[in-house]
């Protein structure tokens, strides 16, 4: 860490494992560049103070009941997220002021939240006279895009020919139709006052950070650039000096990282579909098929909670996990960073969360998509179809399917090409991290944008 520089930047994590994630892996950058960090969090999902001594935790009031937390409808989270956390924000962050203005070594230079903080960050820092960030958490080409969802739903029924559901979507490129289709099907009651509002924070801040950079979606930041008339501050998957493990909402297992010292080089798929995902018995059974008919080893991730109305792997039948046993281990959550780095993974099978994929360029790791929800349709698209590193399971989730794609990455010349394609791009993303690379430049300005308020 370099000397300690007299001032302190406010954190606001939107509380979701995606969303803490890179929040805390930008914490710690900030906090190697000599600012104090604290970090201001709900009661629901709250980070672990104790993993992060240097940082100052303070705990506000959410008021989501039990049942609330266990909604399957996130924007419907988001907006009582927003409705609730106003009055306990605004008082925490008067108080942080206060103190900060009787300080005669230290002050606040700004607040950074999420950009799924939208009902009350704005005017409670306008009224505080704070500078505000905005941390956005998904790529930059869902980012752009995703507020013309609300009028694409309203021109739903001209997608739905099944001729064109191959095509692009002009407004939402690189999209499938039959990607936008999926998305549309979610439940999203609150959809459009929400996102009128994401636009409207993020366009009156001090500023947007990105974990991207030029290399990964150059058009799209230049698109963002124009759209938006703030500074852009893509400072790209710098994860790699600051890991996320520390600020997991899960226990890791461990016992996975000797299990893969045991296989062969690049051998092993990893399979992981985040904190969010859920699916039904039959179709983890039909995962667990896929990938014991593959032949290759694999490492499984079965979150609790993963398959509804169970209590962890039940699901899969009795004879199945045995033949599962000779080749692969389940675990109910892994160090993914460690994982991906490690040499006997091969391919990642992936929902397509911009971290987890980030993270597998990073490594340089192949991946299968299985996107799901929201955002994982666009960065699926970008992994198989723009940078083409990967394969898309096109949302079939059939034993076949799986076995097929698998062995393709592993062996024959499309895997080839595919692992030569992501050994240059993670070339490429190496390098922007690096001095004088783009996202290095990136975070220098942003460094000295903080700075200057």
């Amino acid at each position: 860490m370099e000397k300690n520089n007299g001032r302190r930047v406010i954190l606001f994590p939107l509380p979701l494992q995606g969303c803490i994630n890179p929040m805390i892996q930008l914490a710690k950058i900030l906090h190697s560049r000599g600012f104090s960090i604290t970090v201001i969090h709900t009661r629901f999902n709250a980070p672990k103070p104790t993993s992060h001594p240097l940082f100052s935790f303070l705990e506000i009031k959410d008021g989501l009941s039990e049942t609330e937390t266990r909604t399957d409808d996130n924007t419907w989270l988001f907006t009582l997220l927003n409705r609730r956390c106003e009055t306990p924000f605004r008082d925490c962050l008067t108080n942080l002021l206060g103190s900060s203005s009787d300080s005669e070594t230290e002050r606040i230079s700004c607040l950074i939240h999420d950009s799924g903080w939208t009902f009350f960050t704005r005017s409670v820092a306008k009224s505080l006279k704070l500078p505000r960030l905005v941390l956005n958490t998904y790529t930059v080409s869902f980012f752009l895009n995703h507020f013309a969802l609300p009028k694409l739903r309203r021109e739903v029924s001209l997608l739905s020919q099944d001729s064109e559901q191959d095509d692009l979507v002009q407004d939402f490129p690189p999209l499938r139709k039959k990607d936008l289709l999926r998305i549309l099907k979610e439940k999203r009651e609150y959809l459009e006052p929400y996102l009128n509002m994401i636009l409207e924070t993020t366009k009156s801040s001090s500023g947007i950070i990105i974990m991207s950079c030029e290399e990964l979606e150059q058009d799209s930041l230049c698109k963002a650039r124009d759209a938006f008339k703030v500074p852009i501050f893509a400072i790209g998957p710098s994860y790699s000096n600051f890991p996320a493990s520390s600020s997991s909402l899960f226990t890791q297992d461990e016992t996975c990282i000797p299990w893969l010292d045991k296989q062969e080089d690049r051998s092993v798929i990893y399979v992981s579909f985040g904190s969010l995902i859920s699916m039904t018995g039959p179709e983890l059974t039909e995962i667990a098929c896929g990938l014991r008919n593959s032949g290759q080893p694999f490492l499984l991730v079965v979150r609790v909670g993963l398959v509804k109305g169970t209590e962890w792997i039940e699901a899969i039948p009795e004879e199945l996990m045995a033949k599962v046993n000779e080749k692969g281990k389940i675990v109910k959550w892994a160090p993914q960073q460690e994982v991906l780095k490690h040499q006997a993974i091969g391919g990642f099978l992936t929902h397509s969360g911009w971290n987890s994929t980030v993270e597998s360029v990073r490594e340089g790791v192949p991946m299968i998509c299985l996107p799901c929800i929201w955002d994982q349709f666009v960065d699926a698209r970008l992994v198989s179809d723009v940078w083409r590193v990967g394969l898309h399971l096109e949302h079939r989730i059939d034993r076949n399917e799986i076995e097929s794609l698998i062995r393709s990455l592993f062996s024959g010349n499309e895997g080839e090409a595919i692992r030569e394609r992501m050994r240059l791009l993670k070339e490429k993303v190496g390098r922007s991290v690096k001095e004088n690379g783009s996202a290095y430049r990136s975070l220098e300005s942003l460094i000295d944008h903080i700075s200057s308020f």
